[in-house]
């Protein structure tokens, strides 16, 4: 799985860590996201975020 990071502030969502601040049980690719997520750091949407390399 992808990881994606916030153009934003640079937070990184790892889908192995998902993110307890907002109920994503570990495992969840950022593609499975609810659309109305947003980063726990910045709170910019989804469109914010790039796939990491």
């Amino acid at each position: 799985m992808k990881k994606y990071q916030c153009k934003v502030c640079g937070y990184t969502y790892n889908p192995a860590m998902g993110d307890a601040l907002r109920d994503v049980p570990p495992g969840t690719p950022f593609e499975e996201l609810d659309d109305d997520w947003t980063c726990p750091m910045c709170g910019a949407d989804k469109s914010k975020f790039v796939a990491k390399k």
